[in-house]
């Protein structure tokens, strides 16, 4: 059998109409955990949120929307942007973390896969085209990519679509002020096998999970408002705790891939890192610069879309890899030949990283 690799062939994203600015939880009611009122008035945290998390609004979809009919979206326009047939799929995957939520409850509904239903949505009729869905915290796109590449090189596809979606203010604690980090959002790519000796592609990832003492680190919770236990369950962060172990750990993710793939920091472009806290994520890559022993601008290496798109967990690279190559985020662009990085941290906790090469 003819040695083969993985390249991407598609990328497309659904950002959500719905425009929620930071001065939109003036009037919110925020509790600390320990359930009493903050005595700090409302402007004052959303002023010292912004500039810790730099952003300044998100997107949540809109009421007739679930994570399943955003992941569609991005899935049509990945093929529309793609030379791939969608009836040519192997496998659908897609990487989300609650299922559908409608906007009047807080359950999760994960049956059938959403991965399932994006199939229904694009009307794909070809039985061998598989779907299922991948529960990896924030990662779970760039470990969706890793088993769409393991897949293609082991022969079993010639087409994966990937797909992160979520509609994370469905299943935040508004009581809660890192709500005001989550938002909505879906992207898709396709990855495509191609001979070995085909310019660019998949070059190594790598992944880790630290269920020890970081396994809650984020995790669900019941309201910080003590009126509001109904038996609901939250999205609940040790802040302090995540961002000392995305700076102990996420660079060395990141250069374990970059080892594996022979490269080194001079050759990389850009660094596509989720997008999580924009002082967390400078931190990291200043780590990785540390460690690499040379450095490079923050602002060329490393797109930044939390400002405006808030974090939308699993969907934030390929919606930002997405933007970049249409051109629609300014003084980023990538060239045929150059080298990206896709790196993620979150829920569990996992880390992981791919590094690629635009062919």
């Amino acid at each position: 059998m003819n040695e083969i690799k993985a390249i991407i062939n598609g990328v497309g994203s659904c950002i959500p109409d719905q425009v929620v600015k930071n001065e939109d939880f003036l009037n919110s009611e925020f509790f600390q955990e320990n359930g009493e009122k903050f005595e700090t008035e409302n402007l004052e945290i959303i002023q010292k949120f912004e500039k810790i998390t730099g952003i300044k609004e998100r997107r949540y979809a809109n009421d007739n929307q679930t994570a399943s009919d955003l992941a569609a979206i991005a899935a049509q326009r990945a093929l529309d942007n793609s030379t791939i047939d969608a009836e040519d799929l192997d496998y659908i995957i897609v990487a989300h973390n609650f299922g559908d939520i409608t906007p009047d409850s807080n359950r999760s509904d994960f049956m059938p896969s959403l991965a399932a239903r994006v199939k229904n949505k694009l009307d794909i009729k070809n039985p061998a085209t598989s779907c299922y869905d991948i529960i990896f915290g924030c990662p779970g796109w760039v470990q969706g990519a890793i088993q769409a590449t393991q897949m293609i090189k082991a022969g079993d596809a010639k087409n994966v679509m990937v797909i992160g979606a979520e509609t994370i203010s469905r299943i935040v604690d508004h009581h809660d002020r890192d709500s005001m980090i989550f938002s909505d959002g879906a992207g898709a790519t396709i990855f495509q096998a191609v001979p070995a000796n085909t310019r660019g592609g998949v070059l190594a990832q790598s992944s880790r999970t630290d269920a020890h003492a970081e396994l809650n680190y984020l995790a669900m919770g019941p309201s910080f408002k003590p009126a509001s236990q109904n038996g609901n369950r939250y999205i609940k962060m040790k802040g302090r705790k995540i961002y000392e172990y995305a700076l102990t750990s996420v660079a060395d993710g990141i250069k374990c891939a970059m080892d594996r793939a022979g490269v080194s920091l001079r050759d990389v472009n850009k660094i596509l890192i989720h997008q999580a806290n924009e002082k967390m994520d400078e931190a990291i890559l200043k780590k990785l610069f540390k460690i690499c022993g040379e450095e490079k601008p923050l602002d060329e290496v490393m797109p930044m879309t939390i400002q405006t798109l808030g974090n939308s967990s699993v969907a934030t690279i390929p919606t930002m890899l997405d933007l970049i190559q249409e051109k629609k985020l300014e003084n980023h662009l990538i060239n045929s030949g150059d080298v990206l990085v896709f790196a993620s941290v979150g829920a569990g906790m996992h880390i992981n990283a791919m590094v690629y090469q635009m062919p």
